[in-house]
């Protein structure tokens, strides 16, 4: 939409999706739309993920922001020792739902939180972020990547589930039967089939 030529590193918003946040240039290279020269660019956007615009077509501002990745976000030693894999953070059981010093009923309601999440739409975007605390999971990972990380999580949620509600079962019968009835009937239709409650 301007005739400004952009370059890699710039720091840009697309002014008709905001929702995007900030991003930045990783690409350009010159084209042609129409007899008009312009750039290809390619731009990784905080929440819209990396996109491939047209500098003809985007309507593309400066922007005085750039997005915060944690690549980019500044680190101290124990930040950088306490960095998972993302591919690793996918799939792993939160810390608060697996932590054996906090109380096993506080981590049978975090564990069953965690069931909140889906594979379908931004439940998908929305779960990889909290997992792996990446604020656009789409530009390390593809959806077909995400869909089948989603399951193995699922899987080993399950598991984890069944292990926390079997040692209630033993410890604290009353407390895992009153969490129980607290929660929607779907879910107790499926610890039912887990775990027998």
């Amino acid at each position: 939409m301007n005739d400004r030529r952009w370059n890699i590193g710039d720091a840009v918003v697309h002014a008709k999706r905001p929702e995007w946040g900030p991003g930045v240039v990783t690409g350009a290279t010159p084209a042609l739309i129409e007899g008009t020269r312009c750039q290809r660019l390619t731009i990784r956007f905080q929440s819209g993920g990396i996109r491939t615009l047209s500098s003809a077509i985007a309507d593309l501002h400066t922007s005085e922001l750039k997005p915060m990745t944690p690549a980019s976000a500044p680190v101290g030693w124990l930040e950088a020792m306490e960095r998972k894999n993302p591919a690793e953070a996918l799939v792993a059981i939160p810390e608060s739902a697996s932590d054996p010093f906090r109380p096993a009923l506080a981590r049978l309601q975090t564990t069953l939180n965690l069931y909140k999440f889906s594979d379908q739409g931004g439940s998908l975007i929305e779960w990889a972020s909290a997992q792996t605390g990446l604020s656009d999971p789409l530009s390390v990972f593809n959806r077909h990547q995400l869909e089948a990380e989603f399951r193995t999580f699922r899987m080993a949620l399950d598991q984890h589930l069944r292990k926390l509600a079997m040692e209630l079962r033993r410890s604290d019968p009353a407390g895992l039967a009153a969490t129980v009835a607290k929660t929607s009937p779907d879910m107790q239709r499926m610890l039912r089939r887990l775990i027998g409650a």
